[in-house]
């Protein structure tokens, strides 16, 4: 539908995508406070539960998903408010710029600008400063885990408490990772889209996409000096069962490695951090689905902070899909897999 419209000229595919995932307005919710700021000139909706609270609370920053070209603050009220009833917390919600209008890193230094504000002004939330929680799904669990390592060696801020990544996309070297092949045509996220939001998030366009796909975007040295920390080698078998495809190696074009060198930069692909900074991170939560092509980011990274003493809380999801805890009760259907997606990690913030 939305090709047809940009074939037309009516509109592009970004601008129709981001008017069918706006969300509904809700009406108020008898056990929140919620209100619309701004935070170092971000647009940021915070939700507080009414209850009163025999001390300060948990605090949780939430970066909404879409591929960091779609999403709303309405888009993710449902899971906003559900975190904060039910884990009792005081959630802020960014409204970070968005690709491709807005390019790398504009998306990333939002999302930090609101978590030094918040964590510099958790009194007036009645917010303990030493219980800050990063949380995202999807491209916004790419934010979190950027945000995350910038504050892991910051001694003037309090530590962040956690952070929570939900089927985060955490690299651009590598789409031919197992679970890229194998779910490369499940629904919500198919493996060309993948290469598509990350082009349009550092470029602002898509060019290239199938070279990325090829892996023809990075250099030989590179990939050999990645290969500790991005390679199906460091994946458990299990995930392998559903069948491999063994990557024909392409050649390596550098004017193609000119246009998206930055893909080597942790605040863009946190998977490539250095074991110096991984070690300093909070205790973290990892949550994956079987069927999504971000599915070995997620295992990969989980080894990374496990292999460098930080303590990992994981949960899989057998029967889930890519983008299935936005899903929560929208326009009135929930899958029971997203719902104990949205448990388990309410349950890990009841455990901080």
């Amino acid at each position: 539908q939305g090709r047809i419209l940009e074939k037309t000229g009516l509109c592009s595919q970004i601008t129709f995508g981001r008017y069918v995932r706006q969300g509904r307005k809700l009406g108020l919710d008898p056990k929140l406070f919620i209100q619309d700021l701004q935070f170092n000139k971000v647009p940021v909706r915070v939700y507080q539960p009414k209850a009163t609270s025999d001390g300060r609370r948990r605090g949780i920053i939430f970066f909404h998903g879409g591929g960091w070209v779609f999403g709303s603050l309405d888009t993710y009220e449902k899971v906003c408010r559900y975190l904060s009833r039910e884990s009792e917390s005081v959630v802020v919600s960014v409204q970070y710029r968005l690709a491709p209008e807005h390019k790398y890193p504009a998306a990333y230094e939002d999302c930090l600008d609101v978590t030094v504000h918040f964590m510099k002004n958790t009194e007036h939330y009645g917010v303990d400063p030493a219980s800050v929680i990063v949380c995202g799904d999807s491209a916004g669990g790419n934010l979190a885990a950027a945000v995350s390592q910038t504050l892991a060696g910051q001694s003037n801020l309090p530590r962040l408490r956690a952070q929570i990544l939900i089927y985060p996309g955490l690299q651009a070297l590598d789409f031919n990772l197992p679970s890229y092949h194998q779910n490369r045509g499940v629904p919500l996220l198919f493996r060309e889209r993948a290469a598509f939001f990350a082009l349009q998030y550092l470029n602002g366009h898509a060019l290239h996409m199938q070279e990325v796909l090829e892996g023809s975007h990075i250099p030989p040295d590179m990939r050999v000096k990645y290969r500790k920390w991005v390679s199906p080698d460091n994946i458990p078998e299990k995930f392998k069962v559903r069948g491999v495809k063994p990557l024909r190696p392409t050649d390596f074009i550098a004017e193609v490695y000119e246009t998206v060198k930055r893909f080597c930069e942790p605040n863009l692909c946190p998977l490539l951090a250095e074991d110096a900074v991984v070690h300093q991170l909070p205790e973290s939560f990892i949550l994956t689905c079987e069927y999504d092509v971000l599915r070995d980011d997620g295992l990969l990274y989980k080894k990374r902070l496990e292999d460098n003493g930080v303590r990992v809380t994981w949960y899989h999801l057998e029967d889930g899909f890519h983008g299935i805890i936005s899903l929560y009760d929208y326009c009135g259907f929930s899958f029971p897999s997203g719902k104990r997606g949205l448990d388990s990690i309410v349950n890990f913030l009841k455990t901080l």
